[in-house]
């Protein structure tokens, strides 16, 4: 891949922008998709170094949410594992099944979550009582969303912000710096698996992997500064965008087929 000036300036700014916007809420892979295939990547270069790309922006989005203690990496070193394990287990298990199942009830699941994002009243900057302890929470939340996103993958943050929020009691901000901790993690273990295939262009991931440490620092930043006021109706609008394009992938055949199918070739 030839990258000029011009392609060096959308990539970096894309990484950058989709940075800030997944530290947030999640969803930068809307962002950075079509624009490294708009480059002219196949594929399954695409979804490679778009893998590269992210684990750039979380990886700083969870070093900055560390630092200003609103994640304890001592507390989080089961769900980690599970996160990891899943993960990797997804991304093997996507190679033998059809995903188009989850294509289908996706979009629908992430506007009902959208609209408890938008009007329940529990979300805040408070945190409240847990309802799991930290194995069953580890084991059996964080392991399974995993797993989804290694399978499929639109999503994963706004599922485990949801999880943090509901089941262990956490205040918005802290349940956002939370996820990017195992957002970082899920991507990191699907990496490994495209690290070893050649399907990586070095060049445009870095690129826009350099964007993206920048946009993670200063998305976490806003979070922190900002808290509720600006997580939540963040995470509604990216979380309806995302079920926009699963249905627009569903229902446009021709664009479909091409955007759907790096899924098959995890």
């Amino acid at each position: 891949m030839e990258l000029d000036l011009a392609l060096f300036l959308i990539l970096f700014f894309t990484g950058l922008a989709a940075g800030t916007i997944d530290a947030i809420a999640g969803g930068g892979g809307l962002i950075t998709l079509p624009v490294l295939l708009a480059s002219g990547l196949s594929p399954v270069q695409a979804l490679a170094s778009n893998k590269l790309q992210g684990s750039f922006g979380t990886l700083a989005a969870t070093l900055y949410f560390v630092r200003k203690r609103l994640v304890d990496l001592r507390t989080m070193r089961l769900m980690i594992l599970c996160t990891f394990a899943g993960s990797a287990l997804g991304t093997l298990i996507v190679q033998l099944i059809d995903s188009s199942l989850l294509a289908a009830i996706m979009p629908g699941l992430l506007i009902l979550i959208a609209l408890y994002f938008a009007f329940s009243p529990k979300i805040s900057d408070l945190d409240r009582e847990r309802r799991l302890n930290t194995l069953i929470f580890s084991t059996a939340i964080t392991g399974t969303i995993g797993f989804y996103d290694g399978f499929f993958g639109p999503g994963t943050g706004t599922f485990f912000t949801l999880a943090f929020v509901t089941l262990m009691g956490f205040g918005l901000a802290r349940a956002t710096a939370h996820t990017k901790v195992l957002n970082f993690t899920s991507n990191f273990a699907s990496l490994l698996f495209f690290l070893f295939s050649g399907h990586i262009v070095w060049a445009a991931g870095l690129t826009m992997g350099l964007g993206q440490l920048i946009g993670g620092q200063l998305g976490a930043r806003l979070v922190v500064s900002r808290g509720t006021r600006l997580v939540r109706p963040v995470i509604v609008v990216v979380t309806l965008a995302m079920s926009a394009k699963l249905l627009f992938d569903r229902f446009s055949p021709a664009d479909g087929e091409f955007i759907r199918l790096p899924f098959s070739l995890l």
